[in-house]
């Protein structure tokens, strides 16, 4: 079963200096029919303005996916990393027991544009820890990139869950399968561009929730970019 998620249904924000997408409830929006899916939390499309950002602020017992899409994000928190975060590279940041950070744009004239992912992790009160890794286009172009795992495989970042999250870039006839265990919940969000799931047409902001599907295929990409994730229940 597939089902369809609009971009336009989602929650949405406007604080200024942020403007957000909400894919599942999160902060001021409150959907009970979207409080996440599977182990998947949040996936908010964060768009912050120059010269703006997020102050120090605390997590904890949960894995943070940060994928940034253009500008740059700038990192700095508890655990004594000062990071700047471009398009193409995966920060991973596990709260653990307890870290504070922050995150900024420290652009002057560009808005810094990104996804911010949360996942529940399969343990709870552990050390605090971070990651970050790049992966090339050409790694992505054509085909699913894992880029964050339970098990670090193929160079991805390590994440305290349940999960595998791919990336990937899709034009023209370039198409890609995936085979789905029937038992475990699937998310693919469209960041940019169109792509059909399965047959299904997604626009940019677009998602697809499968459930009890034995494989994915993506196909008809037009400029695309999408991200995949490999869920398990609660």
């Amino acid at each position: 079963m597939i089902t369809l998620r609009k971009s336009q249904e989602r929650g949405y924000a406007d604080h200024g200096w942020l403007k957000s997408f909400h894919s599942f409830s999160f902060a001021g929006y409150y959907d009970p029919e979207h409080m996440g899916f599977g182990n998947l939390r949040v996936i908010n499309e964060d768009r912050i303005a120059p010269g703006t950002g997020f102050g120090t602020h605390g997590h904890r017992d949960m894995e943070i996916i940060s994928y940034v899409l253009s500008g740059e994000l700038a990192h700095k928190d508890t655990l004594g990393n000062v990071k700047g975060i471009p398009p193409g590279e995966v920060q991973r940041m596990s709260a653990g027991r307890g870290v504070m950070h922050s995150e900024f744009n420290h652009a002057k004239d560009r808005t810094t544009h990104f996804l911010q992912i949360w996942i529940e992790p399969n343990v709870t009160g552990i050390e605090p820890g971070y990651e970050q890794k790049a992966f090339a286009d050409e790694e992505k172009r054509g085909k699913l990139r894992l880029v964050a795992s339970p098990d670090a495989a193929e160079g991805s970042v390590l994440i305290h869950a349940d999960a595998r999250v791919y990336a990937g870039l899709f034009d023209g006839a370039e198409q890609a399968t995936l085979a789905l265990d029937t038992h475990r919940p699937v998310y693919v969000h469209l960041v940019r561009g169109q792509l059909s799931v399965n047959g299904t047409k997604l626009e940019a902001g677009d998602a697809a929730k499968l459930q009890g599907e034995s494989q994915l295929r993506l196909a008809d990409g037009k400029d695309a970019e999408v991200l995949v994730f490999d869920l398990s229940e609660h």
